[in-house]
């Protein structure tokens, strides 16, 4: 059976496509957030893009986990993927672990990679917080390993939400000295921001990002919530005061709510506000709820069916790690001869 994708998607330019990096850790339910923010943007560019599509497992090892839950979340994130509209016949989607250049390039660079650079990554504060002396090494190298993700495939764009962007600092950061030291050896990658749609914020509160692991789970909408759950979330949603349909600074809220409305319409801003000119809350969060389950029923429906056969997930990280291991054996080469490790060769 043949799982169809989405149909909007971007014209293929007539010049060389440039190549694109993009990973999601396999970390269990996910969210309109997930979607919007990364995951639609991903599947309109895969026909403009040579786009490299990374599970990223080693990096869900930076905080505990367990066999079964890695397992399990890695089979959910790929089929999501391809629910949502991943091609395979456009780009490579693959788990990270199946392909150990990862972490062998995470370890050498490590050693053009500064110590004080890692302790300022913001993302390392934030989950450390108070417990910095007890959490794994792995949640304070986690930056280097991206840095590797990335330049192994010389990644010319990398689609991240503004949250994002310090680590794409480092990767270029660490890049150049990389090639300083040892000579031209990587691309030096540029962060690819979207201007709506990077930060999806939370249905409870518009100062935090959706996220699963808000406790409250009508702070999110979740890809496998059901019609009714959807209606009745929107409708909870918290607002704004006054009455007016626009979006501005002072309505974040609002603005929030709009923006999901105009991404999943692919209209403006602007034309949403001209929509419900004269409407209130109460009919702009009806059309809303209605939107987003439009949007989101025929992604459960593939992802249905793609449960249903298993193997079709499998197939597609299999043959994905192997185009994706030629391209890292081949780079991986090049950076042991520029760093001299390794046995001499005759």
């Amino acid at each position: 059976m043949v799982v169809e994708a989405p149909a909007t998607r971007q014209s293929l330019p007539e010049t060389r496509k440039p190549r694109v990096f993009s990973g999601i850790q396999p970390s269990g339910n996910f969210h309109l957030g997930n979607y919007l923010g990364a995951i639609r943007n991903w599947v309109i560019q895969q026909d403009a893009t040579n786009s490299i599509f990374c599970v990223v497992d080693l990096h869900a090892l930076s905080l505990p986990t367990t066999r079964e839950s890695m397992s399990t979340n890695i089979r959910n994130l790929a089929n999501v993927l391809l629910a949502a509209g991943i091609d395979p016949q456009q780009a490579i989607l693959f788990v990270q672990s199946d392909v150990r250049e990862h972490a062998e390039l995470c370890w050498l660079l490590n050693s053009v990679t500064n110590f004080g650079e890692l302790r300022r990554m913001t993302q390392f504060k934030d989950k450390s917080g108070a417990q910095e002396e007890s959490v794994s090494a792995a949640l304070f190298d986690y930056p280097v390993l991206m840095v590797g993700d990335i330049i192994l495939y010389d990644t010319e764009y990398v689609p991240v939400g503004d949250d994002q962007k310090q680590h794409i600092e480092l990767a270029r950061d660490v890049a150049a000295r990389f090639n300083q030291r040892y000579g031209e050896t990587f691309v030096i990658p540029k962060p690819d921001i979207k201007a709506e749609g990077a930060r999806i914020m939370s249905l409870d509160d518009p100062t935090k990002k959706m996220s699963k692991s808000n406790p409250n789970p009508g702070s999110y909408i979740a890809l496998s919530d059901d019609a009714d759950t959807i209606r009745r979330k929107i409708k909870r949603a918290v607002t704004d005061s006054g009455s007016e349909i626009i979006s501005t600074p002072e309505k974040p809220a609002l603005a929030n709510l709009i923006s999901i409305y105009a991404l999943l319409t692919n209209t403006s801003v602007p034309d949403v506000e001209d929509h419900f000119a004269g409407k209130g809350y109460g009919a702009f969060k009806s059309e809303l709820g209605e939107v987003v389950v439009e949007a989101i029923t025929p992604i459960q429906e593939r992802l249905a069916a793609l449960e249903a056969q298993p193997e079709i997930a499998a197939r597609v990280l299999t043959e994905g790690a192997e185009k994706a291991r030629a391209m890292a054996a081949a780079k991986m080469d090049i950076v042991r001869d520029r760093m001299g490790i390794g046995a001499p060769r005759t």
